[in-house]
């Protein structure tokens, strides 16, 4: 089932969807209410090109709404590494088996392992902002390497890797659009933040413990 996307009147890009079945919801699309949080359901599935706050966001809202956060990041890659990839299989096994929790808030893409978490999940989020930005972030937490950021692989011993900077300025530039379609297509509610501003501004209509208020693009 395809759910309805159209915009929503709290900020610039910001939009939501909502399944043409649920009646409740819109009978009153003029006050846009996708974007109350328990319409998400118990699990929720960020995603965004890299560097756009998905991390954040996940561990901001396993805060408020009392979920775990799952980093798939941290499941893909090795602790106490330069972020070493585990086997895929294991990958894999790991990730099916974080999905079959009851409440949780998982971030990442991965998108050869989405139907089985769009089947568990109950809502969607999909970030993004401009790719400088995001690159701006990329050199910043690398260089700074704090072992409190959120996502922060365990003992990881951070590195500027050309191949990332790649992937970030070019390859996933415009990824986006793929993850926005796949959500529209799973029918979930969700809501989409389009630049660093709508994030902020949802930080602020959901009311999100440790808001900060994030750098604009250009």
């Amino acid at each position: 089932m395809t759910g309805w996307h159209m915009p929503c009147r709290f900020a610039p890009g910001l939009t939501a969807q909502v399944a043409p079945g649920n009646r409740a919801l819109l009978q009153n699309l003029d006050r846009c209410p996708m974007l109350r949080l328990h319409s998400l359901g118990e699990r929720i599935v960020i995603l965004g090109p890299s560097n756009a706050g998905k991390s954040t966001l996940a561990v901001a809202l396993s805060k408020k709404l009392g979920y775990p956060a799952i980093h798939l990041d941290q499941l893909h890659h090795l602790p106490n590494t330069d972020w070493q990839q585990r086997p895929e299989a294991e990958f894999a096994a790991i990730h099916d088996a974080a999905i079959l929790g009851e409440q949780w808030v998982m971030e990442g893409n991965y998108t050869r392992l989405m139907p089985q978490r769009f089947a568990r999940a109950t809502g969607a989020i999909l970030i993004t902002s401009n790719h400088w930005l995001r690159f701006a972030r990329y050199l910043k937490r690398t260089l700074v390497n704090r072992a409190d950021r959120a996502g922060h692989l365990e003992g990881a011993k951070d590195s500027i890797k050309w191949e990332m900077i790649h992937w970030i300025v070019v390859k996933t530039r415009n990824s986006s659009a793929k993850y926005a379609r796949m959500i529209h297509e799973s029918g979930l509610p969700s809501v989409e933040c389009n630049s660093a501003d709508a994030l902020n501004e949802l930080y602020r209509l959901w009311e999100l413990p440790a808001w900060r208020k994030a750098r604009s693009g250009p």
